[in-house]
C-alpha cells in the first residue's frame, strides 16, 4: 500500500520584512527564490530548499518572540541539511549571526533568522 502522507511540501515562516528575511535566506543559505509566487495580497517570498520549499509571510506574527528558549534545539524550528556545514559556519559568523552547535553531538547547528525563527542547519554527506 502507498503511504497517505508521501512528504513535506513546504513550511512557512512568519517575517516582518521579506527583503530582510532574504538577506539571511538568500544572501547566507544562498536558498533561490521561485520566482513563481503568486500575489497572496501580502508581501513575503518562496524559497527552494531541493524540491520542498520555506514559504515566508510578512503577516502580523500571532507567536511573540519574546522569552524564546535560548538554545534552539528547544524550540520550534525548521532542520535543513547542509553539505558543508564548516562553510555555513564562516558564512554565519561573516554576517554577526549567532549559533550554537547541537547538543547531540551531531554536525549541527542552531541559529534564528532575523526574525527570531530558529534554523537547525545539520550536515549530510
Amino acid at each position: 500500500d502507498r503511504p497517505l502522507v508521501l512528504a513535506i511540501d513546504h513550511c512557512s515562516l512568519i517575517v516582518v520584512n521579506t527583503a530582510k528575511a532574504l538577506e539571511f535566506y538568500v544572501g547566507i543559505l544562498a536558498l533561490a527564490v521561485d520566482e513563481s509566487r503568486p500575489d497572496l495580497g501580502y508581501p513575503g517570498a518562496w524559497l527552494w530548499v531541493g524540491g520542498c520549499q520555506i514559504h515566508l509571510l510578512e503577516v502580523v506574527n500571532p507567536d511573540s518572540v519574546e522569552n524564546r528558549p535560548e538554545h534552539g534545539g528547544r524550540d520550534h524550528h525548521v532542520a535543513l541539511q547542509v553539505s558543508d556545514l564548516n562553510t555555513v559556519i564562516q558564512r554565519l559568523k561573516e554576517a554577526g549571526v549567532d549559533y550554537s552547535k547541537s547538543k547531540s553531538g551531531r554536525a549541527a547547528l542552531f541559529c534564528r533568522d532575523f526574525d527570531g525563527n530558529v534554523v537547525e542547519l545539520l550536515e549530510k554527506q
